[in-house]
């Protein structure tokens, strides 16, 4: 089975930035794409970006110029760098790896924007 652990969450104030990870181990039978959804009290779940195969990524709008989604394949390792962060950016963030048939899931990690 695959094991997806996350870690970089925590407590930063409006305007700074965090730096997300998620480590895969196990058996991947679906590699790509890896990416970030997030879950914030009373929300539905939301997408916040994906890096494929081709290096190819993908945004939330709203979140684009913000948000830089990257991997380090050898480490079988996704990050996301959060800039400029705001209150509304407050959520449980998960990462996913595989496609949609295939997709494995972290247990995410929590990050929260506050002054």
């Amino acid at each position: 089975q695959v094991r997806l652990v996350e870690s970089g969450g925590g407590l930063v104030q409006p305007g700074g930035s965090l730096r997300l990870s998620c480590v895969a181990s196990g058996r991947i039978f679906s590699p790509n794409p890896m990416g970030w959804y997030r879950q914030a009290p009373g929300k539905e779940r939301e997408f916040v970006a994906a890096i494929y195969s081709n290096g190819d990524t993908k945004y939330a709008d709203s979140l684009q110029g913000r948000f830089t989604v990257s991997t380090n394949k050898p480490r079988n390792t996704v990050y996301l760098q959060m800039n400029s962060l705001i209150p509304d950016d407050t959520a449980v963030y998960h990462c996913f790896l595989g496609r949609d048939d295939l997709r494995s899931w972290g247990q995410g990690t929590q990050v929260t924007v506050s002054s």
